[in-house]
């Protein structure tokens, strides 16, 4: 049986309780390949869910992360899509912490030409998360207006590059000024930082626009500042709760409850009245259509866009301090873990 170094947590609701553990890992399923995981890319449900914040987290024992890049080192009798030694990128619900994995052949893609093992392991969730809220669910237009919160993120940076691929209008915003030079290289054609005048900064960034779509993850004032002023027509999509992550190894739980019990209330009798909407998802509840996943991954590659923006590599032994690096709120783009 193969040997395998994995980051398991026997309990969510801190850090701490993430354990280097050695385990064995079996032989691949006859429609399963085997894979030697070469760079694995962090994100937000990561943490919350090793902080247990989040509601698909497995209630056992189990290894998080859910994007990866590597090579296939053995396949089950069915798989004919790949071979040993291909290079691939991969989705996985929870288990990409880890030095090998078994994943059905479904939820693989050839890592794509001229790509690293560390940008393959970026483009996976953040674009995915950023093309179906654009795509799919905010129906975007040519010269439509659009408004991204966390512009700085991997989200963010992708929700831009693909709205730009439609000649939209792009408004970013970011909570720390320092971030500022960043967006306007990225070709956001405004950038705002988050402060007690942001809906100020809002109306005067639209000038005579509407504001046809809000890709949203902070919450709370910010959230109602998007909804008035979105247009007839418009769309706030909710991808994260960044409101809610805390900058510790466990959860702030008096701060986590109090914002939860003071969250925005949206009345559905003033959608239809003033014509809005306000939709959510979870990347993750689209595992059960691997198909869908593939098609929509396949058109973003196909898009032809930047590699991904990578901020800081870490190696797999210090995966720990790169959880909390990553929590820190400092970082630009993807944090990645080499093995």
């Amino acid at each position: 049986m193969l040997k395998r170094e994995s980051y398991r947590i026997n309990k969510a609701g801190s850090i701490k309780n993430l354990k280097l553990v050695e385990e064995g890992l079996s032989d691949p399923a006859k429609d399963e390949v085997t894979v030697e995981v070469k760079s694995i890319g962090l994100n937000f449900a990561d943490l919350f869910a090793i902080q247990g914040l989040y509601s698909a987290t497995p209630k056992e024992s189990f290894i998080p992360g859910l994007e990866y890049s590597g090579t296939v080192i053995k396949k089950g009798m069915d798989v004919n899509e790949f071979n040993e030694g291909d290079d691939i990128v991969g989705a996985i619900r929870f288990g990409a912490y880890t030095t090998h994995l078994n994943i059905n052949k479904r939820y693989i893609l050839k890592l794509p030409k001229n790509y690293s093992f560390e940008a393959g392991a970026a483009a996976i969730v953040q674009p995915l998360t950023a093309y179906y809220s654009l795509v799919e669910l905010g129906n975007i237009k040519e010269d439509s207006t659009v408004l991204v919160n966390s512009a700085a993120g991997g989200v963010g940076i992708h929700a831009n590059r693909i709205a730009k691929s439609f000649k939209a209008f792009t408004i970013g915003t970011v909570g720390n000024k320092n971030k500022i030079d960043f967006l306007q290289k990225e070709r956001y054609d405004k950038t705002i930082v988050r402060d007690s005048s942001f809906k100020k900064r809002l109306k005067d960034a639209l000038g005579k626009r509407e504001l046809n779509i809000v890709l949203e993850s902070i919450g709370g004032k910010v959230f109602e500042d998007c909804f008035r002023l979105l247009s007839p027509g418009g769309r706030i999509i909710i991808y994260g709760g960044a409101q809610f992550m805390s900058h510790s190894s466990s959860p702030n739980y008096p701060k986590v409850i109090y914002q939860y019990l003071t969250r925005p209330k949206v009345d559905p009798l003033k959608l239809s009245d003033t014509n809005r909407s306000v939709m959510g998802f979870n990347l993750i509840h689209l595992w059960d259509n691997p198909e869908g996943l593939r098609k929509m991954l396949t058109e973003i590659f196909e898009m032809n866009l930047a590699e991904p923006h990578i901020d800081r590599v870490f190696q797999f032994s210090e995966l720990i301090d790169a959880l909390k690096y990553f929590q820190s709120g400092n970082t630009i783009g993807k944090v990645i873990i080499n093995i």
